[in-house]
């Protein structure tokens, strides 16, 4: 894999995110310029559940529910922990930390920079999206689901 040609952070809060509170976080970031990719990471909440003796059954779990962000209705398949972002440039970080502050109000959070994002394509991009994949999509697929990444659209 090669250097990340551009910047990522992670937003790492205290805890794992509410429903309410990541729909509340998630309409502030799309309201930041700059922002190239964005992941949710966190705990898998699957529809059913996939083994035990309650297999094949509803999962009933209070943090699997359909959030509005912008004018999108978005269903949580994870409990979210972490938010994964490439930026276009650095001058991106202040609005982050603005909009962070602003809905993290209850418990700490942090930003840090680094690289957590995958910027080359790996066998299991291959195997999802084939040889010609989209740069965008790279490190965003889930090998084991069905479903396919939700892509928002925000201010450029």
């Amino acid at each position: 894999m090669t250097e990340a040609t551009f910047p990522q952070c992670r937003i790492s809060a205290e805890r794992l995110l509410n429903p309410e509170t990541t729909e509340r976080l998630l309409n502030k970031l799309i309201e930041v310029p700059g922002i190239r990719r964005m992941l949710l990471n966190g705990q898998r909440l699957p529809a059913i559940i996939p083994y035990g003796p309650a297999k094949g059954l509803a999962n009933p779990h209070p943090m699997r529910k359909t959030i509005k962000v912008g004018d999108q209705d978005v269903e949580l398949q994870v409990h979210v922990g972490n938010v994964l972002l490439e930026l276009e440039n650095r001058e991106s970080i202040p609005a982050l930390k603005a909009a962070c502050e602003s809905v993290f109000t209850d418990f700490t959070f942090r930003i840090q920079e680094g690289r957590y994002m995958k910027t080359e394509p790996s066998l299991v991009d291959y195997c999802k999206y084939g040889p010609d994949a989209d740069k965008e999509m790279l490190g965003l697929a889930d090998p084991s689901s069905k479903s396919k990444p939700v892509i928002l659209q925000g201010i450029k």
